[in-house]
């Protein structure tokens, strides 16, 4: 591996390639908090080949100890209440949170009210807010990218 990750620095410096942008990455956390999985249709057609989110330093992790960005899909239900504030508790300093879709900024939200708590922004404090039921992989991309150039 060392010797692959030599050739690789070698080869940069023989075709005169920039140095990766180390400063623009966010790890992204996805929790569903009640959605109806179109969203993460969408959000797994952003992070297929052809939008590559990774390629712009945008990739979901499996903790949310490791992330910088919570995604959350669907409006948050009574079940997913404490999962979700323990998983926003989870993440270190500083902690960001994206609304992604209609039912999770509040819009037409689906089930029961006694079952629901309402829109993330309920729960916790949004910084970005994706609109669509459900937005598409471009609008899902465009809206991360926003907020890892610092364009909120």
């Amino acid at each position: 591996m060392l010797t692959l990750l030599r050739d690789l620095r070698r080869q940069r410096r023989r075709l005169a390639l920039a140095a990766p942008d180390r400063g623009r990455s966010l790890a992204l956390r996805h929790v569903d908090a009640g959605s109806c999985n179109g969203c993460e249709h969408e959000l797994t057609l952003a992070s297929g080949p052809h939008y590559d989110l990774q390629r712009f330093g945008l990739g979901i992790v499996a903790s949310p100890r490791h992330a910088d960005v919570l995604l959350v899909t669907g409006a948050v239900t009574t079940r997913m209440h404490e999962p979700l504030l323990a998983a926003y508790r989870a993440m270190p300093e500083p902690r960001r949170v994206a609304a992604l879709g209609d039912c999770a900024l509040g819009c037409g939200l689906l089930g029961a009210a006694a079952e629901l708590v309402g829109p993330v922004e309920a729960v916790l404090p949004v910084d970005l807010r994706i609109p669509g039921c459900p937005p598409t992989p471009a609008e899902i991309a465009e809206a991360l990218l926003r907020l890892v150039d610092g364009r909120l």
